[in-house]
């Protein structure tokens, strides 16, 4: 690792500012050790091209959003732009503010582009490569908005699950969908089985139905489960017509649903080796000062306002593993889950440690024990960017999935390019050598 000197402002002393290079951040990506890489530019400019691993955090909210997603403050942590500034600004906030072991990345992403490394353009990158990997691997099924059509208007008995959040199928949604969050999918899912209806799950794109489909495949659920290909962009490329304000939603189990949904959460956490531990194992591990932890409830938002385990932040289930980044940076750290029967901690568990990240579940009902009310903490929000959508580049990717998340028009152009986009990480995945998530034997 090399140092170079920069003044600090006042121009009376000297510091030592210390850079890593794209080579040794390679090699730093390949072991074993903690390390959060953090891209200090703007939402825009790092939707464009940035690292696989890296995480964004611009200095204006570092120090708000910096002790939740860096909370460990000696953890190896690694900070870049593309030429400017902005690294280096927000290497001076973190170090100001206590963080012991910061670098900069020397030459910023173009020196890691220079080097021979892959830059990946859109947001929440990891995750849906991940799904895209998942459907790879497993052979997920799929029924395309044409077929599903025909279905309906053959009166076929079916199930449509929304996996998004709840703000976004009231937005726009397949007609006669309920919502059901991909977290809440094997939570809920056992009091909607019809042994002759076919479960389809939808999202706006790809990811959340392939991971939800593949929870309710893999928890064993008596039904058919399909996802919707390409989900509500394809539904419109398909020149179908979705609904808008709907509030139709899978409803809480039943005692006799939610007793279907731990047996077979416990079936799955013995297919992952989803390990669980107590309050005290848990105590003992937040004064562990070399070890970075994640608290997570993994309940709906609502639940957790209501109450919840000291120190953990609400992270409902499938937006942790939709948004990995925007919950969690800090490669190798530790994440324990919490719920109030150990299915969506144990379902959600499943999927994180198949993507690298060593997770457990607390063995507890979160509401039993001292608990804390409200929402002391949310997840860092990172605002939407809208771009008029051109397709063909990175504009198109992150301004076709702003506008789809918002519930307004996008071309189909755009639409079809952003799902290309997608489909196409697996492609850079392959020849990307540092691009593995260290879990699965598959990925």
């Amino acid at each position: 690792m090399a140092n170079h000197e920069s003044p600090i402002p006042n121009h009376r002393c000297q510091v030592v500012t210390r850079t890593i290079t794209a080579s040794e951040l390679g090699t730093a990506l390949l072991d074993e050790n903690e390390l959060a890489i953090i891209d200090a530019r703007d939402h825009e400019s790092y939707s464009r091209g940035h690292l696989l691993w890296a995480a964004n955090m611009r200095a204006a909210d570092a120090n708000s959003t910096a002790p939740i997603l860096v909370p460990r403050r000696s953890t190896r942590v690694v900070v870049m732009d593309n030429g400017g500034d902005e690294a280096d600004h927000l290497r001076r906030i973190l170090t100001a503010e206590g963080w012991t072991n910061v670098s900069v990345l020397d030459g910023g992403i173009k020196s890691w582009s220079d080097a021979g490394y892959e830059l990946y353009s859109g947001v929440s990158v990891p995750s849906k490569l991940f799904g895209e990997l998942v459907e790879r691997h497993y052979g997920t099924p799929h029924v395309s908005a044409t077929e599903l059509r025909q279905w309906m208007e053959q009166e076929r008995p079916l199930t449509i699950l929304d996996s998004r959040t709840e703000r976004e199928f009231q937005r726009m949604s397949i007609p006669t969908a309920r919502s059901c969050p991909g977290g809440e999918l094997v939570h809920r899912a056992f009091d909607l089985v019809d042994a002759d209806a076919t479960i389809v799950v939808n999202c706006a794109g790809r990811t959340r139905s392939i991971l939800g489909t593949e929870s309710l495949i893999r928890s064993g659920i008596p039904s058919r489960v399909v996802a919707l290909e390409n989900g509500t962009m394809g539904w419109e490329l398909a020149d179908l017509t979705l609904d808008h304000g709907e509030a139709n939603a899978a409803p809480t189990p039943t005692p006799s649903g939610r007793k279907q949904a731990s047996l077979a959460a416990r079936q799955v956490a013995e297919r992952f080796n989803v390990t669980r531990v107590n309050r005290a194992t848990v105590n003992q591990w937040r004064t562990d000062e070399a070890r970075t932890l994640y608290l997570f409830d993994v309940r709906t938002p609502h639940e957790y306002q209501k109450g919840h385990p000291r120190g953990f932040r609400t992270a409902p289930g499938g937006q942790l593993v939709q948004n990995t980044d925007e919950y969690a940076i800090t490669r190798g750290a530790r994440i324990v889950l919490a719920d109030d029967d150990l299915t969506r901690s144990t379902m959600t568990a499943s999927w994180l440690l198949e993507m690298g990240w060593e997770t457990y579940v607390l063995d507890e009902d979160v509401n039993e024990g001292p608990r804390e009310v409200g929402i002391p903490e949310l997840p860092p929000d990172i605002p939407p960017v809208v771009v008029p959508p051109n397709s063909g580049d990175a504009d198109s990717i992150l301004g076709t999935e702003s506008l789809v998340r918002a519930g307004m028009p996008a071309t189909r152009q755009a639409m079809q390019d952003y799902l290309d986009w997608e489909v196409g990480l697996v492609d850079q995945y392959d020849r990307d050598d540092l691009a593995r998530f260290t879990s699965s034997g598959w990925a």
